[in-house]
């Protein structure tokens, strides 16, 4: 259709609209940040050496009207303290956790838009490969995850940690009648099908990096099974459970905090996992940990985003974190979630408190003996004797 240059003059307000809204997303994915809380620079100034690289628009998703840099971010909802449903006080059943926390907090440091997500985890990282949704854009990122040694490098880039290396691997059970392990510490696997957590940390290639630490070699010759699909609305840490309740697969490469994590009556948490499942832990005909305090899974503790790998996310979320880390709020919602010792310490953290123990599965395999929950019946198996 032809314009008249009457048309053309006066062109008509959606037209007007339009044009504003592409050069403000223009504007929006060029800016930068030199230090933490420099406010961007204007759009005269932009694309100096050594700034970080623009984020690309996402399809639907409108430019900041103030002009901020706008972020959309995305969390699941079953793993607390690191995400998971804030039930009133603490929230009106919003997604929460301390990433959750950590970026909002940044966002009034560093002048930002952010918003915060529920999505399902498989939809960040699934099988092997990166979730569809962050692979299509439908957000810059996911937060509270691994940065694992193996595959996700491969698809994926960090930002950096926002803990220290706070998430060790273990290895579960069965216990028979009598509470005993099906297979024990002293076992390096060869023969025994395992079963992974579809989607989660540790990833189901770095079990071949650990090791046993009751016998000094790493694990060989086991077989893994096939990723398990996980059917909507399940919890991927409750199928892999099952499976080896039944007898599919007689090992469990899992976090060593997740029996932890997925205990019952925690407050202000609303379970979106099997509770009784779960309360099956260090029972007869239940299940326990055979190995715990395991990291070699890891490059460093958990990470705020991670994105799809050429985003430049981590060179935009860096050093505003860095920043946010040396603030009295940072050290605060570390005390809120309960994780003050796995976090980085700065000027407003109070001195070591020398009494201050590790909880138990951060220990190694052999240093569960001796302690007083280092039993199969407390879920935590010593190497044998």
């Amino acid at each position: 259709m032809e314009t008249s240059a009457k048309q053309r003059a006066n062109p008509p307000r959606w037209a007007v609209a339009a044009a504003s809204s592409v050069a403000t997303i223009i504007a929006c994915q060029a800016w930068s940040f030199k230090s933490a809380n420099q406010v961007p620079e204007s759009t005269a100034t932009l694309g100096l050496v050594g700034e970080a690289p623009p984020l690309q628009a996402m399809n639907g998703v409108f430019p900041d009207a103030d002009g901020k840099l706008k972020l959309i971010l995305a969390q699941d909802i079953d793993w607390p303290p690191y995400a998971y449903v804030a039930v009133p006080p603490e929230g009106d059943f919003d997604v929460a956790g301390l990433p959750h926390d950590i970026m909002l907090g940044m966002a009034d440091l560093c002048d930002w838009d952010v918003t915060v997500v529920q999505t399902n985890w498989n939809g960040c990282w699934d099988q092997g490969k990166i979730g569809a949704n962050l692979l299509n854009g439908d957000y810059n990122g996911c937060m509270a995850y691994t940065n694992t040694v193996g595959e996700r490098n491969r698809f994926m880039e960090f930002s950096e940690s926002v803990l220290q290396s706070n998430k060790p691997a273990g290895i579960i059970t069965r216990l028979d009648a009598n509470g005993v392990p099906v297979i024990d510490g002293n076992n390096n696997l060869d023969g025994v099908t395992v079963v992974d957590v579809t989607g989660w940390a540790p990833t189901a290639d770095t079990l071949a990096v650990g090791m046993n630490d009751c016998t000094n070699t790493r694990f060989t010759g086991f077989n893994m099974l096939p990723a398990l699909v996980t059917p909507e609305g399940a919890s991927p840490n409750d199928v892999a459970l099952e499976a080896l309740l039944d007898g599919r697969a007689d090992a469990m490469w899992i976090y060593a905090d997740q029996a932890y994590n997925y205990r019952a009556d925690q407050p202000g948490v609303t379970p979106v996992w099997d509770v009784d499942l779960w309360a099956r832990f260090g029972q007869p005909n239940g299940f326990a940990y055979i190995h715990t305090g395991m990291l070699e899974h890891t490059n460093n503790g958990t990470t705020l985003t991670m994105s799809r790998k050429g985003s430049g996310l981590p060179d935009v979320v860096n050093p505003c974190l860095r920043e946010f880390m040396q603030t009295q709020q940072y050290f605060d919602i570390c005390e809120t979630h309960g994780l003050t010792s796995a976090c980085f310490p700065n000027s407003f953290f109070p001195p070591p408190d020398a009494d201050h123990h590790d909880h138990i599965y951060f220990s190694s395999t052999p240093d569960l003996a001796g302690q007083s929950e280092g039993t199969c019946s407390h879920g935590y198996c010593p190497c044998p004797v």
